[in-house]
């Protein structure tokens, strides 16, 4: 069994995102944290944050995958940009306490020329400072297609971080499927093989998460490009071995496609199908 939803908006509050969810026939979902593009957060309403967490007990919810916005790169050039991008992660950490017992999923960055060696030093670091011990979040780091200078485009380059991170019952991977495939990881032909890789250099007890979505690109490609289920490169039969694993059961499976909520609630009911 897994835990299947999508990514939903958070303008209304937390129990409306439950009660949308539900609607979808989904028991887990991904949010923004803040505005995705910007760097405003909106004050938390305690009781509504409340009524979320009774509402996911209530219906057996999965954990939830909470998104960093894309304005967040801790590894940035830019000492200002490093600085903001810093105090977004703690101040996430901090606001997911409200909701407690969850996933902070966030890119790792992008290093704008510096290269990785100098990069992944600077994502632990970041970490570091903002994950205490007290926190009951996971944070977790999104494998990435590796377009333009996004650190993260390998097992090996996260593993990197992993290591250079303090709190490491804290630390985990969100297996985004569109960007391995887009990274270079063959999942439609050699999903098991891919596995073993990612259990010997990073270990499958840090794969926490998984952002299930097709991809408009051939495999390593580098693009980027989300898909609906199916009908993309990788297609609807290699999604499904991915999604009834055995390994990857019991983990919560976010959509991240380019959909409506009507084509939700049909990959939803699909996935549901599959694992019958």
């Amino acid at each position: 069994m897994i835990y299947i939803g999508n990514h939903l908006s958070s303008s209304k509050g937390f129990e409306a995102m439950g009660e949308m969810a539900l609607k979808l026939e989904g028991d887990t979902f991904a949010f923004f944290t803040r505005n995705p593009r910007g760097g405003s957060a909106k004050a938390i309403e305690t009781e509504d944050a409340s009524a979320l967490v009774a509402l996911m007990g209530r219906e057996h919810f999965g954990k939830l995958v909470a998104h960093a916005p894309y304005t967040m790169n801790v590894c940035a050039a830019k000492p200002d940009i490093r600085e903001f991008s810093r105090n977004v992660l703690a101040e996430d950490l901090e606001r997911m306490e409200y909701v407690p017992g969850n996933y902070y999923n966030f890119h790792p960055g992008s290093h704008v020329g510096q290269g990785e060696d100098v990069a992944i030093p600077l994502i632990a670091d970041a970490i570091n400072r903002a994950l205490r011990p007290e926190h009951t979040t996971t944070v977790l780091l999104e494998t990435m297609a590796g377009k333009g200078s996004e650190v993260g485009r390998s097992f090996e380059e996260l593993q990197r971080i992993i290591e250079l991170v303090e709190l490491k019952d804290k630390i985990g991977v969100c297996f985004d499927t569109c960007h391995v495939w887009d990274g270079g990881y063959d999942i439609v032909n050699h999903l098991d093989e891919v596995l073993e890789e990612f259990d010997r250099v990073i270990g499958l007890d840090r794969l926490k998460a998984v952002h299930f979505n097709d991809s408009m690109n051939p495999c390593n490609s580098h693009k980027d490009r989300h898909q609906k289920i199916g009908e993309g490169a990788i297609g609807a039969e290699a999604l499904r071995r991915v999604a009834t694993h055995p390994l990857l059961q019991g983990k919560p499976f976010i959509l991240e496609t380019p959909n409506d909520d009507e084509g939700y609630a049909r990959e939803i009911a699909m996935i549901r199908e599959w694992m019958i």
